[in-house]
């Protein structure tokens, strides 16, 4: 019986590790970057993608953006929200290095935020000194 018990404890605990393991999710994002995105609309020539995963288990957004045919040098990007594409909103996210394109990195998220982008409610937008309000903008949607 000794012997039954600790081996019964021991796999509970992998039991419990496994799902929870199951419940862990990769969500992938993307966002299509442009000037007519922007609140009020830009014109010009820039345009860029970005992509993202959202890890579940460990709250880490990881993002890559690509943009082309700014009217200047970056001079600053975010994911911004709540929000929905007619409406501007607060900085949640900086990018606070990096801003060459490709521009890459992560962010652990809080709840409110993660729950902001699984539900569509956040939008990257990146900023030249021309567009100080921002150059292009994407709402980020769920990706493949």
């Amino acid at each position: 019986m000794t012997r039954f018990v600790p081996a019964f404890a021991l796999a509970l605990a992998a039991a419990v590790l496994v799902v929870g393991a199951a419940s862990a999710e990769i969500i992938s994002f993307k966002a299509e970057l442009s000037g007519a995105n922007e609140v009020p609309a830009v014109e010009g020539d820039g345009k860029g993608t970005l992509t993202a995963t959202y890890d579940t288990n460990t709250k880490t957004l990881t993002y890559k953006v690509d943009y082309s045919g700014m009217s200047g040098p970056v001079t600053a990007a975010h994911f911004h929200g709540p929000s929905d594409t007619a409406h501007n909103a607060a900085v949640l996210i900086p990018i606070t290095s990096g801003l060459a394109s490709p521009m890459q990195g992560s962010a652990v998220l809080t709840d409110a935020q993660a729950a902001d982008l699984v539900g569509g409610r956040l939008y990257f937008n990146v900023h030249t000194a021309k567009f100080r309000p921002g150059e292009i903008r994407g709402q980020v949607v769920r990706g493949q």
